[in-house]
């Protein structure tokens, strides 16, 4: 890790759990990061596990409704001029929509744990105009048990948190396969759904 992101997650991390959940809604530091050193945190004492993860999770959330207002009110026009600076790149977008228009609104949990389309997925929510409840239960229902892996393998790692991608990969890598799996598989059962309604019609 270069010594400026150290720099500002220290600077965030001496907020407490203020600092985790702007650490998490900044996301100038991968996500995974941030959740170790709270994990860190939990380890010396300086904060609670479930406040930790109530963190973490309240600052993933807002990030991920940030996204979506920017999709349901910027739109495309938004995103094509001022994308690169939020990291999310056109082609990300153009992945995520697809999925979403073509899939619907089951992709909100389970892109969440996949790397190429996890960030992008909230814009073509906004986008569409997707209820804000549904996409609030959604969202948080996949940002919760990623803030609890990562906060806990943290707190196993202490003083050697920064070894996380290491640690969590025998854990991270079934998690995405087993997301990957079942996507396939709601396609799959969409697109059975989607052609028993057209031979009716």
């Amino acid at each position: 890790m270069s010594e400026f992101i150290h720099l500002i997650l220290f600077a965030l991390m001496s907020l407490g759990y203020i600092g985790i959940a702007l650490g998490l809604m900044v996301e100038v530091i991968p996500s995974e990061i941030v959740l170790a050193y709270a994990g860190y945190l939990v380890s010396q004492g300086k904060v609670t596990f479930l406040g930790a993860v109530i963190a973490g999770t309240v600052g993933g959330l807002i990030a991920q409704l940030f996204l979506y207002w920017i999709g349901k009110f910027g739109g495309r026009p938004f995103l094509r001029k001022y994308g690169k600076f939020l990291f999310i790149k056109d082609g990300q977008i153009d992945t995520a929509e697809m999925w979403f228009q073509k899939y619907g609104i089951g992709v909100i949990f389970t892109a969440r744990f996949i790397p190429i389309v996890r960030h992008a997925i909230s814009i073509p929510a906004g986008i569409s105009n997707m209820s804000l409840r549904t996409f609030t239960l959604y969202t948080t229902l996949a940002i919760l048990p990623w803030s609890v892996l990562f906060i806990y393998l943290g707190q196993q790692l202490a003083e050697n948190w920064e070894n996380i991608n290491t640690l969590a990969k025998p854990y991270v890598q079934p998690i995405t396969i087993a997301a990957i799996a079942v996507t396939i598989i709601y396609f799959i059962l969409m697109a059975i759904k989607r052609k028993k309604k057209e031979e009716i019609v």
